[in-house]
């Protein structure tokens, strides 16, 4: 009957969510196993679970990586599902928003078959499990973009960028890498010049970026160093494993887009490197490659910076500082409280000079004078 169907999701909540242990879970998971006719009400659970982590300030990838950074494929499976239910009954949320789910969507696939019903129990309630306790972020909002504004440009950064990741050649694809930050650097002045002419100048917002383990350290730090290059801000929540990066719409873009592009040479780069020094007998991975990481971040922020200067009229000046300033007051504003750290595991002197010379071997050219 329809009335015990919350009454059967009410007891296994009951017995398993509020209690960490494998007994209560279990006891949970049998209640459900036993009925059936409660699987809808577990399902519409779940989204209920999803609409109070929007409340909390999370977004669909921030959930999406924290389930599979804690849990298993299954339970990024599950928590996929609740999100793109959730979905079809919630309000716009803008375009980033909007792109996160349609990468969810793009993810689903087949769906394996479904274990039995004991095993899907459990699977559920570690999820709702894990949901339940999401503690409660800075809520973000979406800077306004124009329509149209700078779509060619950024065609062409990842195309430069694509190709920085095929190529074989580290000098070829460090080449490539400093002129789409030339040409990023130019998009935002462009962005910056179109603001100022407009009646009402778009306001900074934020956006999350995964910064995954291992070498977390390093790798924010490489975003970090991504960030100040393209006039945006980023603070990093290690616990959770993302960095929140400030700044307006046209340099969030790059910025995702140089990081992952950054992060999978500086990765190839790395393993060759590994590769080379295992076969000279040595096997300190672990530090060699944290030292490796560490350095190509270091090293890649000051060429980064060098890329991104472009000469620009005494009369965009002014412009370009209140952006500055507007940056800075939201990043503030957000996070009026934080820390310094330190890196720490950086004593591999052979992987920190390999790392500097991968970054080393950018190509930075004068940039000609904007028109």
């Amino acid at each position: 009957m329809s009335s015990s169907t919350p009454s059967t999701v009410d007891r296994a909540f009951q017995a398993a969510l509020y209690d960490a242990t494998d007994t209560t879970l279990d006891t949970g998971a049998s209640l459900l196993a036993a009925d059936p006719a409660a699987d809808a009400e577990l399902a519409r659970r779940g989204e209920e679970f999803v609409a109070t982590a929007w409340r909390r300030g999370w977004q669909p990838a921030d959930v999406v990586r924290i389930v599979r950074r804690e849990l298993d494929d299954v339970h990024v499976r599950l928590v996929s599902a609740s999100i793109r239910a959730q979905a079809r009954d919630d309000r716009p949320r803008g375009r980033r928003w909007a792109a996160q789910l349609e990468e969810l969507a793009a993810e689903a696939g087949d769906v394996p078959p479904r274990a039995d019903r004991f095993s899907h129990a459990t699977a559920v309630l570690e999820l709702y499990r894990l949901l339940l306790r999401l503690p409660t972020l800075e809520p973000l909002e979406e800077p306004a973009a124009r329509p149209g504004s700078g779509s060619r440009m950024l065609t062409r950064i990842r195309a430069l960028l694509a190709k920085a990741e095929a190529t074989g050649f580290p000098e070829e694809a460090e080449a490539l890498t400093a002129k789409a930050q030339e040409l990023m650097a130019r998009h935002s002045v462009d962005e910056a010049l179109l603001a100022a002419r407009a009646p009402a100048p778009d306001a900074p917002g934020a956006c999350r970026i995964g910064v995954e383990p291992p070498y977390e350290q390093a790798k924010a730090v490489l975003l970090d160093a991504v960030a100040d290059a393209n006039h945006c801000r980023a603070v990093w929540n290690e616990p959770l494993g993302f960095s929140t990066v400030v700044g307006f719409e046209a340099d969030l873009e790059v910025v995702e887009l140089l990081y992952t592009s950054l992060l999978v040479q500086a990765t190839t780069a790395m393993t060759k490197a590994e590769a080379a020094q295992r076969a000279g007998g040595r096997k300190r991975t672990k530090t060699f490659r944290q030292s490796f990481l560490a350095a190509y971040a270091h090293r890649i922020g000051s060429r980064l910076a060098t890329a991104a200067e472009v000469e620009v009229s005494d009369d965009l000046l002014p412009v370009l500082a209140s952006r500055e300033v507007a940056v800075t007051s939201a990043t503030d504003r957000l996070f009026p409280q934080t820390v310094t750290t330190r890196l720490r595991g950086v004593s591999d002197a052979a992987g920190w000079t390999q790392g500097a010379e991968a970054a080393d071997r950018a190509r930075v050219e004068s940039r000609p004078r904007l028109p």
